[in-house]
């Protein structure tokens, strides 16, 4: 059986991917703009590659490897996203990682989604630690980080290969404590 949590939000719905939704992963994780901002999407994204990334969900959720959601509108369920936690169960901590549809960006659903995946790492899965990363030439991504509140941690100087050039990557990470002492207001989450 299928135990995946489904979290909701006030604007979100961030529920397990299905294999249904893997031309609506095609279509907005082959943009190159998403692309060009993440270290693990491929561009072009070929045919089967959704559903290669989709099929893995499961089992590594079982194994407690990671945690991967889509982010959907609650107005009429359409995919709009993808938001999960790598875990790194030994040290009780996990890295977030996230993309939003093109056509979506600048109206702060990826903040809100994080806040919810915040909640659920620190309360539902016994969290430490909380880390993420983004390349230095995308500075909403930052932003998202701060809004949620991790604190800026330093600058990996040309730590990865993206398309010929190196990058430089700035580091982000939230406690338990911290969170702790964050108020979230009306970004709680129901877990089904």
């Amino acid at each position: 059986m299928d135990k995946r949590p489904t979290l909701k939000t006030q604007r979100l719905i961030l529920r397990p991917f299905h294999m249904d939704d893997a031309s609506d992963v095609r279509k907005h994780a082959g943009e190159k703009e998403i692309a060009a901002f993440t270290l693990n999407i491929p561009h072009p994204y070929e045919e089967g590659m959704a559903e290669e990334w989709i099929g893995t969900h499961v089992q590594r959720f079982k194994k407690r490897e990671s945690a991967t959601f889509a982010i959907t509108l609650k107005s009429n369920q359409e995919l709009i996203g993808a938001i999960g936690l790598e875990l790194n169960n030994t040290h009780r901590r996990a890295e977030l990682g996230y993309w939003i549809a093109k056509g979506q960006w600048n109206q702060g659903y990826c903040s809100e989604a994080a806040r919810a995946v915040l909640t659920y790492g620190f309360e539902v899965l016994g969290l430490q630690r909380i880390f993420a990363h983004h390349m230095s030439n995308n500075p909403a991504s930052g932003q998202v980080m701060r809004n949620i509140g991790m604190r800026h941690e330093g600058t990996l100087r040309k730590h990865v290969l993206k398309w010929e050039r190196f990058v430089d990557l700035e580091m982000y990470s939230i406690l338990k404590d911290e969170y702790d002492n964050q108020k979230h207001g009306n970004d709680k989450f129901d877990q089904k």
